[in-house]
């Protein structure tokens, strides 16, 4: 590995010898100047991995310098150094993107501080997270062997995220590699909790009962209408908690996160069930049974969700609370420049729901276009990718304009999804859905071991579409494919985002809240 290469600008450079000396017996290569003109030179004759610039020094100053710099190597970390500790200095600085700041007189131990944040702040994260990992990771293995509750495993799931998203730092493959398969063992026992108490919790026969889809209105919503709030509920389509995760810190600029927790999702979990279940109040089968005019059979031609307000406002009804209401989908650009530009209209209602699709539409394209799959190759990138675009959304605009107004943020989802990996065969007639997370029909041929089968759907509150209708969901990274042309599916669908099925990116939810600064 070459040597990292420094070049010093500073008048009094004879002075600093020691440091210079201290820093080559480090193994950094430092080249010295006396000069901003100098420095700006070298800058454009030779590659450097960082600049250290004195601010004042003869003909153009620091600052000046730090221009010019920057309009040539605009990644160049440069550290400026000066006597002054005027404000007004430390602002233009500030301002023209510097990496450091520091006060003379300088100690050695400050310069290779410094030199560490900037150059190997990525590889000491990594080198940290890795070590923090490896400490925990029996500790966490036993945990996911043990008889935990529903709030235990969504905090093994956090820590889960947690080591997955620090260790986006770590170039480490082989750890990445143990973290994977730590999760695949988690994922294993979590669908075996999930299948033994679901029917309980949908019939409320257990203390262990947690949130879910059908519940989370009145559950958390309500309680805040009752305090008074204007309540902005941000439903981001496909929304993981490692993703909530990574836009976090951009956030927590405008808004302090009052509560960072998790529901259960129902099952399948998509948009037509889940998303319905959540706006309705109300699991599937009852919507279908008590709203026919809002529910649209999966094998039927239109759209599956689209009367999600009609459905949030029988569950009002349902519950006679008067509250002003509005509802807003957006679907692409222009929908969601509009609604930043009409925004001050919602201020004076007391709940407005806004639906954002990307993440969702981001997961089909990267099953469906090459190029997607090349941006979001593995986890991290798909992270990185879902970050990239919130950034420059009109979803960002929203939640900095509210930041100045008194409201109370919900950002949450109806369903996560899971990266798959494994096929797994099934049979079935033409009638068979096309999801491949789940199938249901009256003649479906699999193996049981490999499901989780629901021979009686009335008891899940699952649509029975005939007498002999079951349904079949596949657990942790599988998926399902039929026998005519399987290596072909198998290999197309294989490393593609899914969700539908039992596994904890797709059931354990965030439901964060936001209060203003």
């Amino acid at each position: 590995m070459s040597k990292i290469r420094i070049l010093w600008a500073d008048d009094e450079i004879e002075m600093l010898k020691p440091h210079i000396m201290y820093l080559e017996e480090k193994g950094y290569d430092v080249d010295a100047v006396v000069s901003g003109d100098e420095a700006v030179e070298m800058v454009m004759e030779n590659h450097y991995d960082i600049v250290f610039l004195d601010e004042q020094m003869p003909g153009i100053s620091g600052i000046e310098a730090l221009e010019k710099i920057k309009k040539y190597a605009a990644s160049l970390p440069v550290v400026m150094i000066t006597k002054s500790e005027e404000e007004s200095i430390m602002e233009d600085a500030i301002g023209s993107n510097i990496a450091d700041y520091l006060i003379k007189p300088v100690k050695p131990s400050q310069i290779l501080l410094s030199l560490k944040r900037n150059l190997e702040n990525r590889k000491l994260a990594g080198e940290k997270a890795t070590m923090t990992y490896q400490q925990q990771f029996r500790e966490l293995g036993m945990r996911i062997s043990d008889r935990l509750d529903s709030n235990e495993w969504i905090d093994v799931y956090k820590d889960l995220v947690r080591y997955e998203t620090t260790l986006d730092k770590s170039d480490d493959k082989g750890i990445i590699e143990v973290l994977n398969m730590q999760k695949q063992e988690a994922n294993n026992a979590f669908a075996k909790y999930y299948e033994k108490n679901y029917k309980d919790w949908l019939n409320s026969k257990t203390e262990d009962t947690p949130i879910l889809s059908h519940t989370l209105i009145k559950e958390v919503a309500f309680p805040l209408l009752d305090k008074g709030k204007k309540v902005f509920l941000l439903l981001i389509d496909n929304l993981r908690y490692d993703q909530w995760k990574t836009i976090q810190p951009l956030i927590e600029h405008y808004f302090r996160v009052e509560n960072d927790e998790l529901y259960y999702g129902i099952i399948p979990t998509t948009t037509q069930y889940a998303r319905n279940a959540l706006f309705a109040g109300l699991m599937p089968n009852e919507i279908r049974k008590h709203y026919q005019q809002y529910w649209v059979e999966e094998n039927e031609e239109g759209t599956k969700n689209q009367f999600e307000f009609e459905l949030l406002q029988e569950q009002f009804k349902r519950y006679r609370r008067k509250t002003t209401m509005s509802y807003n989908k957006i679907l692409n650009l222009n929908s969601g420049r509009k609604l930043f530009e009409n925004i001050s209209n919602l201020m004076s209602t007391d709940f407005n729901i806004i639906v954002y699709n990307f993440i969702d539409m981001l997961s089909h394209a990267r099953t469906e276009m090459e190029i997607i799959r090349e941006l979001a190759d593995d986890e991290s990138a798909y992270r990185s990718l879902m970050l990239s675009w919130f950034e420059h959304s009109s979803l960002f605009d929203i939640i900095k304009y509210l930041s100045s107004k008194d409201v109370t943020i919900l950002i949450t989802t109806d369903h996560g999804s899971i990266k798959v990996t494994d096929p797994v065969k099934v049979i079935g007639d033409k009638n068979v859905n096309t999801n491949l997370r789940y199938k249901f029909g009256k003649s479906l041929n699999y193996k049981a071991k490999e499901v989780f089968e629901i021979t009686n759907p009335e008891d899940y509150y699952l649509p029975k579409i005939n007498v002999s209708t079951r349904w079949v969901f596949t657990k942790g990274s599988d998926f399902f494919a039929y026998p005519n042309n399987f290596n072909y599916y198998a290999n197309y669908y294989r490393n593609t985002f899914q969700h539908g099925g039992i596994s904890m990116e797709e059931i354990l939810i965030p439901i964060i809240t936001l209060t203003s600064k």
